[in-house]
């Protein structure tokens, strides 16, 4: 039986699971980021992804109405 675990949560110092991980896909993908990837570049995608987040409207969540 295949176990429901919230990753977000559970893995945060690590992956749980091993092998039995239903997103081995995602892990081979950020290792190939990682390795092809200079850490200059990557603090720039960061610094970017932070400017467009600094000048996005607010999000107002609004609790339902009983």
């Amino acid at each position: 039986m295949e176990q429901k675990i919230n990753c977000a949560e559970a893995c945060v110092n690590g992956c749980v699971l091993g092998d039995k991980c239903p997103n081995t896909e995602f892990r081979a993908e950020a290792s190939k980021f990682i390795e092809e990837t200079s850490l200059d570049k990557m603090l720039e995608l960061a610094e970017e992804r932070l400017r467009k987040k600094m000048t996005e409207p607010p999000k107002w969540i609004l609790p339902e109405d009983p």
